[in-house]
């Protein structure tokens, strides 16, 4: 059976991907279905492949109507409300780290040599923070050489996607590819699309196996990495404090309902 309860979920990480900064992998944690969303990916190629396609089909045509449907709306945001939108992802992110040390059951599983790749990862993340943000321009009449490129970086963005902290838009965005696969979503551009969507497809699949292993044979220190790069995001994602009181009033009434979204959604989701 469908789980088409994860259509919801699938639509909040789509939502998340199109934001430079905000990572899919957060968003997923913050749901509930991250080593659920890691366990499906890694067995689609496996004998038990029905059981996992039925739990990724919802969670994949979620993350596809929440790009399609909120590019424009998410651009407009970003353009005319900056600094309101990335304080409500700052409150998702701040409401995620709790929870993700109340899993990892840090108190009787860190030590010293988890503290330290905790810190490593969140330098690691928050150094993406200090490249400049200079977005490149729409690449047109594309040749062969421009659609490897865009495949590439759809794989490489695809393996920061399912990271949590590590935004797939952010790769997209440091490799000059993001203006171009936002326009090409908002006009359909179906060439570009299927090939970003192939290279991220593929990424996916290969960065899941890691991921998974990880998790099996070293599940105390993937979790301070993961943790890690959730807290390092926040000097990324922090847009700076807004200078206009009014202005100042909004970013932190959205930061509260950020927090309180990611709580409540962690508290259903734990019940």
């Amino acid at each position: 059976m469908f789980e088409w309860r994860n259509i919801y979920k699938g639509m909040m990480i789509g939502a998340s991907d199109v934001v430079p900064g905000v990572s899919g992998g957060t968003i997923a944690l913050l749901v509930g279905i991250y080593e659920r969303l890691i366990e499906a990916i890694n067995g689609v190629l496996t004998k038990e492949w029905k059981k996992h396609v039925t739990f990724l089909i919802p969670v994949g045509l979620g993350v596809g109507i929440a790009i399609l449907s909120l590019s424009h709306l998410l651009s407009w945001l970003l353009e005319v409300f900056p600094q309101p939108t990335f304080f409500f992802f700052l409150g998702l992110i701040f409401a995620i780290i709790p929870t993700l040390l109340v899993e990892a059951d840090y108190k009787k599983t860190f030590g010293a040599r988890q503290y330290v790749l905790l810190l490593i990862a969140t330098i690691a993340v928050a150094a993406t923070g200090l490249v400049g943000d200079e977005q490149g321009v729409v690449m047109t009449n594309l040749a062969l050489s421009d659609y490897l490129f865009l495949f590439f970086a759809g794989w490489l963005a695809s393996s920061a996607m399912i990271l949590p902290g590590i935004s797939g838009s952010m790769v997209l965005l440091l490799l000059g590819a993001y203006v171009t696969v936002i326009e090409a979503i908002k006009s359909l551009n179906f060439s570009i699309i299927l090939v970003v969507g192939l290279g991220v497809a593929i990424g996916l699949l290969l960065t899941s196996k890691l991921i998974r292993y990880l998790f099996s044979h070293y599940r105390a220190s993937t979790y301070a990495i993961v943790t890690g790069f959730v807290v390092g995001s926040i000097f990324v994602v922090y847009p700076g404090w807004p200078a206009d009181v009014l202005l100042m009033t909004i970013s932190v009434l959205a930061f509260i309902c950020g927090f309180a979204a990611a709580y409540l959604l962690g508290k259903v989701e734990r019940e």
